[in-house]
């Protein structure tokens, strides 16, 4: 049953007598807590940060000496008392709780400023499961929440990021806070609170192996404000979640105008990929645009391997997004800057790359002193009328595949080389994906078609752009491979790739008509490979 209000209309600005504080992160406390106390203002305080409050010499009350009870069992109980809750959630105007408030010797709190235990950083750290558990914080929520409750009354704030506001605010005011701050404060509370409570219900269902928990939760904190979203007539905003793998929200940006919904969202389709490839082993490159590899190669070094995948579509590549696999040097940033090119992302870069890359103003270098593993565990988020479709991430590597090969001729040391780079790509490339590969390049890329045949006959088609493009007799496809996301549904696809030339052949395999595909391959002396695996990406 559903608890009706009282209609006790909130007033606008609300004197601020005593404040409680309690924080985890103390950045800014002493400066803030002295403004509070210069006003006149009764602090109360909890442990440490009662402690921190009295060594920049300033006057505060412990909360024990409020409650007349002592923090007990290691400071798990401490607030959760009548004289606190009841000084945060009574309603001033109401006479049934001023009645109670004076009844019980309960005095109202009208600012409160708490920051939680650092659970999100303590799971980021790795901490073991005790500590983990022991960083989620009952107290402070409960606070949190009962102060944004009543804000009619009360002011909450859940961050040192608020303390200049709320500081300013008191002086305009006469020691006064309106209405309208302690309404947006309210609403930023709920938010902490509930990011807070879904980072521990996230923790528990991928600690316990949850696949699919009744209730599931999510929640970031703003990392920036966009200017639009995918088209100038739709708002967005960049949220961070904390999680730490290596990309565009973990990056610092160097230099470069602010990205869009539109640059962020490509250059995380353009790291993602790029990670595949094991810096150790070679060079690695992929340009995307609108999420899609329109360019992806190996070499020996980033020049070679951004001259080859940019071979691949010079003319998608331009206004596209570059990912490296290891550090931007001097050599690879040089070429770089000869075609427009939007974001630069990459795990490092050196002075002399820093210095050409400079010169080109507009031009984002994003540096994440990392690559994203490929094998790593996570959710991918996808939002649809009325609700979310969440799944585990493709982590799928072909390294770690069973690889089948199902014609007669098997393929040789190269074309199984080549196959293997080419199903990496097509893990990366919006179904159905089609990707043509020769000697560590991509020369040929079907992508978002609805039908396999269509993703073939494009790739083939862009292959012969590319050679017109640079003066060859003959695309690349030929003597290339061939890679696709998903299975064959009927031979059509297969021979529409081998009539661009194509040698052999990787995909998963699982269609009625196998048997059929397999026979084409035999035809045409086409080595086929199966890997049991699918890598759909809508």
């Amino acid at each position: 049953m559903a608890v009706t209000s009282k209609n006790i209309p909130a007033p606008d600005l609300v004197p601020v007598r005593r404040a409680l504080i309690s924080v985890s992160d103390k950045t800014g406390l002493a400066a803030f807590a002295g403004k509070l106390a210069a006003a006149g203002i009764e602090l109360v305080s909890t442990g440490g940060t009662a402690a921190a409050i009295a060594e920049a010499g300033l006057a505060v009350t412990d909360i024990s000496n409020v409650t007349g009870f002592p923090e007990i069992m290691d400071g798990r109980v401490k607030t959760l008392h009548p004289l606190v809750h009841g000084g945060l959630l009574a309603i001033r105007d109401d006479p049934q709780h001023a009645a109670a408030m004076d009844a019980h010797g309960i005095r109202p709190f009208d600012l409160v400023v708490i920051n939680l235990y650092p659970f999100e950083e303590v799971r980021n750290a790795g901490g073991d499961y005790a500590t983990t558990v022991e960083n989620v914080d009952i107290g402070g929520p409960a606070m949190v929440r009962a102060a944004a409750k009543n804000h009619a009354y009360v002011a909450v704030l859940t961050e040192p990021a608020d303390y200049d506001r709320v500081a300013a605010s008191l002086a305009e005011n006469g020691n006064c806070l309106p209405y309208l701050l302690r309404q947006e404060l309210a609403a930023k509370a709920f938010a902490r609170t509930a990011a807070y409570d879904a980072a521990i219900s996230g923790w528990f269902a991928q600690t316990l192996d949850l696949a699919d928990p009744h209730w599931r939760a999510f929640g970031g904190r703003l990392g920036e404000a966009m200017r639009y979203g995918e088209n100038p007539h739709q708002e967005a905003g960049f949220y961070r979640t904390g999680d730490k793998r290596a990309g565009v929200a973990t990056a610092r940006q160097v230099q470069g105008k602010h990205l869009s919904y539109n640059n962020l969202n490509d250059t995380d389709a353009a790291f993602e990929l790029v990670g595949e490839f094991d810096p150790a082993e070679s060079a690695a490159v992929a340009i995307i645009k609108h999420a899609n590899p329109c360019g992806v190669a190996r070499a020996a070094t980033l020049r070679e391997a951004y001259g080859r995948a940019l071979a691949c579509d010079p003319v998608s590549a331009f206004g596209g997004i570059v990912a490296l696999n290891r550090a931007l040097d001097a050599e690879a940033a040089s070429e770089i800057v000869k075609t427009f090119t939007e974001v630069i992302i990459a795990p490092g870069a050196d002075a002399d790359a820093l210095a050409l890359i400079a010169a080109k103003k507009n031009l984002r270098l994003l540096l994440t002193d990392g690559l994203p593993d490929p094998r790593a565990s996570g959710l991918t988020i996808k939002s649809v009328a009325g609700g979310l479709l969440v799944q585990s991430r493709d982590n799928a590597v072909v390294e770690d595949l069973d690889l089948k090969t199902v014609t007669r001729r098997a393929p040789d040391a190269r074309e199984l080389a080549d196959l293997k780079f080419a199903f990496k790509v097509a893990k990366h490339v919006k179904s159905n994906a089609i990707v043509y590969v020769r000697d560590g390049a991509t020369v040929g890329v079907g992508a978002g078609q609805m039908s396999r045949v269509d993703s073939a006959r494009i790739a083939a088609r862009k292959a012969e752009d590319a050679a017109v493009a640079a003066g060859m007799t003959e695309p690349l496809t030929r003597g290339a491979v061939v890679a696709s996301d998903a299975f064959f549904p009927f031979a059509d696809g297969l021979l529409a790739a081998i009539e661009a030339g194509a040698t052999a052949v990787i995909q998963p395999g699982g269609s009625m008509r196998d048997a059929e595909v397999i026979a084409a391959a035999d035809a045409h002396d086409i080595a086929m490979v199966f890997t049991g695996t699918r890598h759909f990406r809508h």
